[in-house]
């Protein structure tokens, strides 16, 4: 358990580490990186959904096409929301990040109902404890950078709270197919972590619904 530990909090620091380096020295290295996970993450998927289904040939040729499309347009999302602003990334990225954290602290001190057979170790308590991590970044980040400083904050909590919410079925999508896969991880190139999938699950969705909401609201 110490072990496993130990892989985990090493493999979290070294992709924050590699994030952090790719966000601020080059874009075209973020880009590079944007196209990387999501190539890694969608063949994890391809062969989750393969597992899923298994003959349905038809079913999992059409989920695939679909995911395709879906992997491309978080790339085009997340690149074209960087090129807006850097911060705005961080804090996205942050609220998905404080959102799982939120989700697991709360949940495991509290305890309670279970929120969905689909994922059994997800509580109430633990969802709500998401809502309000998510909110964590926006209070220090609203104190270190003029983007937030024209946006209402009434706005600013919204979106936290529905970019948190879009985590958390984001990451209950993945669970499902997990589930019915009968697998734990989606794949296993991340040491602690299991695939890459299992740690972008949330961000997937929630960066191209961010670009979305930043072309509605603002």
């Amino acid at each position: 358990m110490t072990n496993n530990l130990s892989k985990r909090i090493l493999t979290s620091i070294f992709l924050l580490v590699i994030l952090y380096i790719g966000i601020f020295i080059n874009k075209y290295l973020f880009l590079v990186m944007l196209i990387a996970s999501s190539f890694i993450s969608f063949n994890e998927f391809k062969n989750l959904i393969k597992k899923s289904f298994k003959k349905k040939v038809k079913l999992i040729n059409t989920i695939h096409v679909l995911s395709a499309f879906f992997f491309i347009l978080f790339v085009y999302c997340s690149y074209e929301i960087y090129n807006r602003s850097p911060i705005a990334i961080i804090w996205i990225i942050s609220i998905c990040i404080f959102s799982d954290t939120g989700g697991f602290v709360i949940g495991k001190l509290v305890g309670g109902k279970k929120l969905t057979k689909i994922s059994p170790n997800k509580t109430i308590a633990g969802s709500i404890g998401s809502f309000i991590f998510s909110l964590i970044p926006l209070i220090f980040l609203s104190q270190i950078n003029e983007i937030f400083i024209n946006i209402h904050l009434a706005h600013l909590v919204i979106i936290s709270l529905l970019l948190s919410l879009i985590c958390q079925v984001g990451d209950l999508l993945i669970s499902y197919f997990k589930r019915k896969a009968k697998v734990k991880d989606t794949g296993s190139i991340l040491p602690g972590h299991g695939g890459l999938l299992d740690r972008i699950d949330g961000l997937i969705f929630v960066l191209p619904a961010a670009y979305f909401i930043d072309k509605i609201i603002f």
